[in-house]
């Protein structure tokens, strides 16, 4: 080794003498020259001393050297803002700026005006594989038999009236296509899914002369055309779903824009319901996420802010512990005053949203979390109650001009238990999950209580017995197959993987199929106490576009196949991607 390196210091030795005494040199200065001279002996030193180096030595240099010249590298090759993405931020600037809202209402200042900025966001499909067990392959059956029944008996009309073969009609949408057909794409059902969509296409149109409620269409017919879209990525849901939002723009016109309940859609007006001056607070407050949706797929603010409007508005107003009365005036934007309090009908979803929007704008709007964690204090305070004699978890209400407590609770009540798991699992309280989880169960007596295994509309509690826990009262005994005890069961399954929801649902599911079941499809009944109840024939659109979804999605040996990290379920069992903001 040693004789190497000498070797290599001879044979450069007389080099340098060679090189400079070419005619380049001898043209240079003789200060340049000596310079030159130095730098050469400087480099000799250099090379004997990297030949005394040992290999490892030299070794750990070539590496050092070579990561350098890699970050260098990579650092020289990562991309830089281009113009093209700026001129885009700059396009959906503009785009913001020349669509805002035309709802009436007061402006605090004209020249602040609200610039929104959609984040380019790439939203993945779902992959929906269909059935994959026993369970699941029933469901899909159960939605077959529903939908031929309907095909034959009622095609293109709303509902279906399984017992006697005919037609209803609510607002002339083909309300059960429409509704139903995400669940047809979830389940695989591609023969349906197409000829759902054919019509969709060919002969769903929003021109007729005709009112409609705002509240319903919005989340039937605007959430699922919309979910349709997210999934297929055709356009032609897209473009349906854009013309009804702009028809339904109608019901934000009212003085304080707090929506008219009733719009016509092909004159594009609106009103109050002929038999009222309020329109429901549930109703005026659960059209958010759709609206909020068609805004992002569109790239035009207008529906979005219209609709969080309401939801500011409404934050604005006094409360008792976050709990709303259930009618609200569109003229002048109060609450009617000393109106029932309830997580029941025209009530309930008002809470489910206020988490939802949360939730669908990445957690970014706080107010919207602070209303809906003090509701659910107040929940906790005024409503929560438990039964005698053994102490059955329920939300009662709160009565009209009295706001007396009233032990009654709605099936629709059912949906609170995954809605408060559904806050749990982004970081809510844990008294939320266990009062999930207690009032779950009290649902789950409701139809256990029953031959059926059905529950009625509406279960009444006892405060001091000694016998039973909870009645049901002949008027409020009718079932309609509502899907908010099944969506909590899903909830909580997806949530905590706990098998038993599985069962529960299983159980409720054979109680369908064995009193609900007629030759064209499945009937809501008259009285879940009795074991031959009477049919009361009307198939809802919700049965086909909820009850049996979540029966699917419950069923699944993969609990995420729709997964809430990804999605907002909109009030309808309508799944609606969540954004960034």
């Amino acid at each position: 080794m040693n004789l190497q390196r000498d070797t290599k210091i001879d044979l450069s030795g007389p080099t340098i003498p060679t090189i400079f005494k070419s005619n380049k040199i001898d043209a240079w200065n003789d200060s340049d020259s000596d310079e030159n001279f130095d730098q050469s002996i400087s480099h000799r030193k250099i090379i004997r001393r990297w030949n005394q180096l040992s290999r490892l030595q030299r070794s750990l240099i070539y590496v050092f050297f070579t990561v350098l010249v890699t970050v260098v590298l990579v650092i020289l090759c990562l991309p830089k803002p281009t113009s093209d993405v700026n001129k885009i931020k700059r396009k959906l600037e503009q785009n913001a700026l020349k669509n805002v809202s035309h709802a009436k209402g007061p402006a605090s200042n004209l020249d602040q005006v609200k610039k929104v900025i959609y984040d380019i966001e790439v939203n993945e499909r779902p992959v929906f594989s269909g059935p994959g067990n026993a369970r699941q392959f029933a469901v899909v059956e159960s939605f077959k038999h529903a939908w031929r029944g309907y095909k034959e008996h009622a095609w293109g009309h709303d509902n279906l009236k399984p017992v006697s073969g005919m037609a209803y009609d609510w607002f002339s949408l083909g309300l059960t296509i429409v509704d139903s057909l995400d669940t047809a794409y979830i389940m695989g059902c591609n023969e349906e899914f197409e000829e759902g969509k054919q019509w969709i296409k060919n002969e769903l149109i929003f021109t007729k002369n005709k009112d409609v409620n705002f509240f319903e269409v919005t989340i039937r017919v605007l959430g699922a055309l919309l979910t349709n879209y997210h999934f297929t990525e055709d356009t032609l849901f897209l473009d349906k779903a854009k013309d009804l939002g702009e028809r339904l723009m109608a019901a934000f016109s009212s003085p304080s824009g707090i929506p008219y309940s009733d719009v016509n859609l092909g004159t594009r007006t609106a009103h109050a319901p002929e038999w009222s001056h309020y329109s429901t607070t549930a109703e005026v407050t659960t059209v958010q996420l759709e609206f909020r949706e068609l805004s992002r797929a569109t790239n035009n603010p207008m529906f979005e802010d219209a609709a969080t409007a309401v939801s500011e508005k409404i934050h604005q107003l006094p409360k008792k512990r976050g709990l709303v009365p259930i009618f609200i005036n569109p003229n002048t934007g109060h609450f009617l005053p000393h109106a029932t309090i309830t997580l029941g009908a025209r009530g309930d979803s008002y809470y489910e949203y206020l988490l939802k929007q949360w939730l669908q704008t990445g957690k970014t709007i706080n107010y919207l979390l602070d209303d809906y964690v003090t509701a659910i204090e107040g929940v906790r305070e005024y409503l929560a109650k438990r039964s005698s004699p053994n102490k059955r978890l329920f939300i009662g209400e709160l009565a009209s001009g009295s706001e007396a407590f009233n032990p009654k609770m709605d099936h629709l009540t059912c949906f609170l238990p995954g809605t408060l798991a559904l806050g749990h699992a982004n970081g809510l309280p844990g008294w939320h999950m266990t009062m999930a989880e207690e009032l779950l169960y009290t649902c789950y007596l409701t139809y256990a209580a029953h031959p059926t295994f059905l529950a009625p509309e509406i279960t009444h509690f006892n405060m001091v017995s000694a016998t039973d826990d909870m009645y049901t009262k002949t008027a409020d005994a009718h079932s309609l197959l509502r899907p908010e005890f099944v969506e909590s069961l899903w909830y909580m399954y997806q949530l905590t993987g706990n098998t038993t929801y599985q069962d529960w649902g299983w159980q409720i599911y054979q109680g369908f199929e064995k009193y609900a079941k007629v030759t064209n499809g499945y009937t809501s009944l008259a009285n879940v106490k009795s074991e031959k109840p009477i049919p009361r024939d009307m198939m809802e659109s919700f049965f086909m576009s909820e009850t049996l979804k979540y029966l699917y999605l419950l069923f699944s040996e993969d609990r995420y196949i729709i997964d809430l990290n990804k999605y907002v379920i909109n009030s309808e069992a309508h799944p609606l991607p969540v954004h960034k903001n």
